[in-house]
């Protein structure tokens, strides 16, 4: 497989640059069906790939908490799309052969492929696995006339088509699968842009978007006639309202020993000439104005920092790795320190890299921020943790991985 794959790459290599300006009309339009063929079968191998991976446990044994993880960090996918390929991945081998078939033999596309799995999966359960496979059948031909979207609509009466006797059922199972769906593909991302804001997209169930705009709407009114903001920006001031009410109430769970708060780095004597800047722990920016007016309502902390950003001491609230220790690693690590590990640091734990049982001190340059799976992963498998010269974190993989065992560093909560 690995050298057909080779050659079908360095085929599909030149074909890159070609002249496609000079082919007819007729050409490019072959050429694009042949593209687009070659894409649908694709698919399915990586399908296949992905399977036999994830049935092998592969991403644990490399350190991800999942295939999912692994894969996103592997093909640099964003969370949705892996999660989306593990789970058709499995669909396809164990219950629907014939749409992963069809899949190969580039007779429908991955979101066709979803849309049918969606379907079959309903009507199994509701008709039978004879009805599900009528209904695959049936969907695959659709698929040569219809988007994925419009194949979808047609599933929610394919009952009338492969099991009439049940269609009364029909209505009630598509409302069933509609909530299961809900709640499978619920989520929310947090992107953060370049220049430290954050975007938020996602897709709510209907009862948290029931939560959501009970919270918000009333925050979202405009303030009075002169209130310029747009809906969109009283919605965003609306959130952060509702923030901050649910941090002064006190009953937020504790992230890594300490309760939810924002944390905010600057420059004590700049701060106090209203002069300084700040930085989240999430390493976005802060402007002079926004530093001062959360100075106000703020536990001040000194710190102090080497011009490399290296936390030489802090003022201490509190003994072992927590208060004002912990606040050092979240200075350094900005979250978990395993590569290729997106958690933030309310997520982390504060690992011993020389174990406290074995006499390993509490300390700076003793500890590292993991979250809850890397830290098992450490403590059970061969990788060493060390500081580097410049003071950072940095992995050893055992040498099944990587023979030449180079340290590897995170670069998720690298700041530029």
């Amino acid at each position: 497989m690995v050298e057909g794959l080779a050659q079908a790459d360095a085929a599909v290599a030149g074909c890159v640059d070609a002249a496609v300006w000079a082919l007819s009309e007729q050409d490019l339009i072959a050429a694009l069906d042949a593209a687009h063929r070659l894409d649908q079968r694709l698919a399915a191998v990586k399908l296949a790939l992905i399977r036999e991976l994830d049935g092998r446990g592969t991403a644990t044994a490399h350190g991800a908490s999942s295939t999912t993880v692994w894969l996103r960090e592997r093909l640099h996918l964003t969370i949705t799309a892996a999660r989306r390929l593990v789970d058709l991945a499995s669909t396809l081998d164990t219950a629907h052969p014939g749409i992963r078939q069809a899949l190969a033999d580039g007779h429908v596309t991955l979101d066709q492929a979803q849309v049918i799995t969606d379907t079959a999966t309903t009507v199994h359960t509701t008709a039978g696995p004879e009805a599900a496979d009528k209904a695959v059948s049936l969907l695959t031909d659709w698929a040569g006339q219809f988007d994925p979207t419009h194949l979808r609509k047609l599933g929610t009466r394919i009952l009338e088509h492969v099991a009439p006797d049940l269609a009364d059922a029909a209505t009630q199972a598509a409302l069933d699968a509609e909530a299961r769906r809900a709640t499978r593909d619920r989520h929310l991302t947090l992107s953060t842009l370049t220049d430290g804001r954050l975007r938020l997209t996602g897709t709510l169930d209907t009862e948290t978007a029931g939560l959501l705009r009970a919270a918000i709407d009333p925050l979202s009114a405009p303030s009075g006639a002169d209130d310029q903001r747009s809906p969109g920006q009283r919605r965003h001031d609306a959130l952060a309202d509702v923030c901050r009410l649910a941090l002064r109430t006190g009953e937020l769970p504790e992230h890594g020993g300490d309760p939810a708060h924002i944390v905010v780095t600057t420059n004590y004597d700049e701060l106090t000439r209203q002069l300084s800047r700040g930085v989240l722990d999430t390493g976005a920016p802060l402007t002079p104005d926004t530093v001062r007016r959360l100075a106000c309502d703020a536990t001040i902390l000194p710190a102090v920092l080497s011009g490399a950003g290296q936390v030489l001491d802090v003022g201490r609230q509190r003994r072992l790795i927590t208060g004002s220790l912990r606040r050092a690693l979240v200075l350094r690590d900005r979250g978990c320190a395993f590569p290729g590990c997106d958690r933030p640091p309310r997520w982390c734990a504060a690992h011993h890299i020389h174990h406290w049982a074995d006499g390993g001190p509490t300390s700076l340059d003793n500890a590292v921020l993991l979250c809850g799976h890397h830290h098992r992963h450490v403590h059970q498998s061969d990788w060493v943790v060390r500081l580097g010269n410049d003071g950072h974190a940095e992995f050893i993989p055992p040498a099944w991985l990587d023979p030449e065992q180079l340290p590897r560093r995170n670069h998720y909560h690298r700041r530029t």
